[in-house]
């Protein structure tokens, strides 16, 4: 049986791959002849009316509001699951990953704060501070087994606490204005959502109606509505129900006395007291596997093949100007290329270097500073974080797209630098 750092791990493998393509593909559609249909496609309205009410958003909102929340309810899980019992659950384990991630935020946004220091562009200093784990992992895995476990496991923590860190920045210096009384909603329905998980509630339609009201009240609190997503994941148990040796006694009571009955598939269906100890060990299997482990498991699948692959088709879509040298050396693109690329490079390998160097920290094991540098490189690659701040960070359209078009060529640079700089200081017979 696979264990959960791995099933997480493939699933972001394998969703880098379709979320490439619709990249591609949105890059490919903004500047074709069918450009008009695409614009006139993300900027639909939709929504409900009742009795005079409106409330309508843009199919690009709806995706970047609602269906992105379930991006960040699964990053929640994982932050979650890291602190209490991975990667980042202990001083020892998260002061090399997370002092990397700080130097990796740092840098990046002094780099973009130095070429943009007043003005609209100013307020695009978060857009180069995060890195796309889903991609970072993808690259990293087309090394194959030469690639340490240990560094595998630097570089999650690493973009797990990058994770953290984005999503600080995104509530405290991207929300203009907060209603209180909202907020205060949204506060009590998660203490209600909290008490029908301790109480243990099986009712789908509850969970379903608190959570929903959650996002609205989070979205009329002038939060951005996708912190919900975070904040529900705070509140799914990480730990299973049970202690495992409860289990392995309670589960050996049921075997013997499935066995005392000498049932058959036939007589399973004609004595219920037959079937009642059956029942009793699925529930208690299932009841045994921790609910926020399970949720990660289903939803890592769904968030990777649909709900990254849609938000890059409705946010990657960026025009190519005429001249795109202009835009590439505009102050936002070069400050988001410069601190996507070499701040993740300087911030990383820096602070990293300084906090082991200071006995805070060990180096992973069988992991060089060679191999540090590159994962420091593949940290550059941004993308679909960094695309979600630039459309909260900006207000002109002309600010959003030399974002995008920064973010997208930082990415691709740093992957390709990454993977090169990888290939050459990986061990060949690993």
């Amino acid at each position: 049986m696979k264990n959960a750092f791995l099933r997480f791990l493939e699933s972001e493998v394998a969703g880098s791959v379709v979320l490439l393509g619709c990249t591609i593909t949105a890059m490919a559609w903004a500047n074709s002849p069918w450009a008009g249909l695409y614009q006139k496609l993300i900027h639909q309205k939709i929504g409900v009316s009742w009795e005079g009410l409106v409330f309508s958003l843009s199919l690009q909102h709806w995706v970047n509001d609602a269906l992105m929340a379930v991006f960040f309810f699964v990053v929640g899980l994982e932050i979650k699951r890291q602190l209490r019992i991975g990667h980042l659950s202990s001083l020892k384990k998260s002061i090399l990953p997370v002092t990397a991630a700080a130097g990796g935020m740092l840098i990046p946004a002094v780099i973009f704060l130095f070429l943009n220091p007043a003005g609209e562009a100013a307020r695009g200093w978060g857009v180069p501070v995060a890195t796309d784990i889903a991609f970072a992992l993808g690259i990293l895995s087309l090394l194959g087994r030469r690639v340490p476990i240990s560094l595998k496991v630097f570089l999650t923590a690493l973009a797990i606490a990058d994770d953290i860190g984005a999503v600080l920045v995104i509530a405290f210096f991207y929300t203009e204005k907060i209603r209180w009384t909202a907020l205060a909603v949204a506060g009590i329905l998660m203490f209600l959502l909290h008490r029908a998980v301790r109480i243990r509630m099986f009712r789908f339609k509850t969970y379903a109606i608190l959570i929903m009201g959650i996002w609205v009240a989070v979205f009329a609190s002038g939060i951005h509505a996708t912190i919900a997503g975070i904040l529900v994941a705070l509140i799914v148990p990480v730990r299973s129900r049970f202690e495992p040796k409860e289990f392995i006694a309670f589960a050996r009571e049921k075997i013997l006395e499935i066995e005392s009955k000498e049932m058959t598939r036939e007589s399973m269906l004609l004595h219920e007291d037959q079937l009642e100890p059956i029942i009793e060990l699925h529930s208690a299997t299932t009841a045994l596997k921790p609910v926020g482990i399970s949720l990660e498991h289903y939803l890592h699948s769904f968030q990777a093949f649909l709900v990254l692959p849609v938000f890059a088709l409705c946010n990657a879509g960026v025009t190519l100007g005429s001249d795109l040298t202009e835009t590439l050396t505009h102050p936002v693109s070069l400050g988001i290329i410069l601190g996507l690329f070499l701040g993740k490079q300087i911030g990383v390998t820096l602070f990293s270097w300084a906090v082991i160097k200071a006995g805070f920290a060990d180096m992973p094991m069988r992991v060089m500073w060679s191999q540090i540098y590159g994962v420091s490189c593949l940290a550059g690659v941004g993308f679909t974080m960094s695309l979600f701040v630039s459309d909260l960070a900006f207000k002109t359209a002309s600010c959003t797209d030399e974002a995008k078009i920064g973010i997208l060529v930082a990415s691709l640079i740093s992957g390709i630098v990454g993977y090169l700089f990888l290939q050459k200081a990986l061990p060949r017979n690993a």
